[in-house]
């Protein structure tokens, strides 16, 4: 039986309301995009603060360009929340149900949308407090000798030898440690499994115990290793004291225990494993792991008795996610009391900082690099390069000075010209290589407190540089510095002109302040 009501509410009622909707716009039945969109956004905020910001320092928008985020960054992110990628920015809920999604599909479109609708377009570079002068400043070059001219330098690693006035520089290609004499000239060579990428000395030289990478790619293959080399046999083999390490990239000798033995911390930079390691010397002259932090990232570490308490600590650099400067203070009973310094944005790519007193009170400042470029957000960075953190008392480390270096991977602070003010040499291996080579080494001379007068010493045709030491190679007073040159690889910039030397593996700048007295 037909029913009036069924029809009027079937029908006429919803043709009224679609009229009544069409007529009256700014009423509640159509929605305001721009008011959706602003939810959108302030959803995301909240969402990027909540998931973002669990593992590491909150990554503003502002730090990458738009079509990094959305192209690479953020596809590279997603699958640690649970979230599957299809291509470059397309994604879909997780079918594991062993491993669901820590973040729903709906939230992580949000999450998206706000770095969508915040991220720039492009950065803008930041403009340097000082052109840097080309002029050599306090240094001449000596080049190696009797270079091969037709390999490609790929050198890992430099060290000076104070003691005997001799260089060591390893070889990724030929995973080979070489020996340099003053002349620039190699006396010896030594085969290793896999590149040499640090080396300390012992035993006023004779002995090296030199640190193995394993893999110089992004795996988690446990290859790496730490060797002890007799110097002064030239045909010594070298005897492995720790295996199985995940990438290590820096070991350091000290007594952590207080036994007399010499112990080892290791970085072991790793991929998605990773972390610093105590390597404990048992009295049978073995080699005991412990973990200190096992988080991937451990790139550089210093020793020393930071609270006075006559036992050895351990300060960190994290380059790898959680960026950051840790403090491990040692609790006489084998572990250690960890506090964070300094925390940076995972964009940075943390790359090296050193202890050094700029200001001359007694306390140790931080002078840390940042440009690491070979991840997923390969552009040019108006944060990266040199900084000096001043120390404030009780542990707290205040920003006071940056110069902008793009992609700065080193620097170390040393009094090269002798006016009794510390100075800094910094290379960039992810420089700007297209507009701004000269960005590969620069030399900040101090002449007054933390005002520093920037060089572009004019080496740019001889080289790439991805490591570099600071001491006095020739025994004359003042420090000396050496570059490795890695020569190829690791290029993001298209249509690059690759102008430099591509065989000669290192160079010495040498301090001529003292020469000749």
């Amino acid at each position: 039986m037909f029913s009036a009501t069924l029809y009027l509410n079937s029908y006429i009622r919803p043709v009224l309301l679609a009229m009544v909707c069409s007529i009256i716009l700014a009423g509640g039945c159509q929605t305001n995009p721009q008011t959706e969109a602003a939810k959108q956004t302030a959803k995301g905020k909240q969402l990027s603060e909540k998931y973002c910001a669990s593992c590491h320092l909150y990554p503003d928008p502002t730090l990458l360009d738009k079509t990094t985020w959305l192209k690479h960054v953020l596809p590279a992110m997603a699958p640690k929340l649970g979230i599957q990628v299809w291509g470059e920015d397309q994604y879909y809920p997780s079918q594991s149900k062993r491993h669901p999604s820590i973040i729903s599909y709906p939230e992580w479109m949000d999450l998206v949308a706000f770095y969508k609708a915040m991220a720039p377009e492009a950065l803008q570079p930041v403009k340097a407090p000082e052109t840097p002068r080309d002029d050599w400043a306090v240094f001449e070059i000596i080049k190696p000798a009797g270079q091969d001219t037709g390999t490609i330098a790929t050198t890992t690693m430099v060290a000076i030898d104070t003691f005997r006035g001799r260089i060591f520089s390893g070889d990724a290609g030929k995973r080979l440690l070489y020996e340099w004499d003053k002349n620039g000239k190699t006396s010896n060579s030594w085969s290793f499994p896999s590149a040499p990428v640090d080396l300390q000395l012992t035993d006023s030289g004779k002995n090296a115990w030199v640190t193995c990478i394993g893999f110089m790619q992004a795996v988690d293959e446990p290859k790496g290793l730490l060797l002890n080399l007799h110097l002064e046999q030239p045909k010594a083999t070298p005897k492995v004291q720790a295996a199985f390490l995940k990438r290590p990239v820096q070991a350091l000798e000290a007594d952590l225990n207080n036994d007399g033995l010499t112990d080892w911390v290791v970085c072991s930079f790793g991929h998605y494993k990773g972390g610093l390691y105590y390597m404990q010397q048992t009295p049978d002259h073995k080699y005991e792991q412990h973990v200190i932090r096992e988080v991937p990232g451990a790139i550089h570490a210093v020793t020393g008795d930071f609270n006075h308490d006559g036992w050895i600590d351990v300060m960190a650099l994290f380059a790898y996610d959680d960026e950051g400067i840790w403090l491990f203070l040692n609790d006489h009973q084998g572990g250690f009391k960890a506090s964070n310094l300094l925390r940076f944005p995972p964009v940075y790519g943390s790359t090296s900082f050193q202890l050094v007193d700029f200001n001359q009170d007694g306390q140790p400042d931080i002078l840390y690099t940042c440009g690491d470029n070979a991840d997923y957000s390969k552009i040019l960075k108006p944060y990266h390069g040199v900084y000096v953190f001043i120390n404030q008392g009780d542990f707290k480390y205040k920003a006071a000075w940056h110069y902008p270096v793009n992609g700065c991977t080193k620097a170390m602070a040393a009094d090269f010209n002798g006016d009794g003010k510390l100075d800094i040499a910094a290379i960039a291996f992810f420089a700007d290589l297209k507009d701004h080579p000269s960005e590969k080494f620069l030399y900040f001379q101090q002449d007054s407190m933390l005002h520093f007068i920037p060089y572009a010493i004019p080496i740019q045709k001889e080289g790439r540089w991805i490591c570099m030491d600071v001491n006095d190679f020739d025994h004359d007073g003042d420090p000396d510095i050496v570059l490795g040159n890695y020569s190829l690889g690791f290029i993001n910039q298209d249509n690059l002109e690759k102008d430099w030397n591509y065989a000669q593996p290192l160079l010495i700048l040498e301090n001529k302040r003292n020469k000749g007295r």
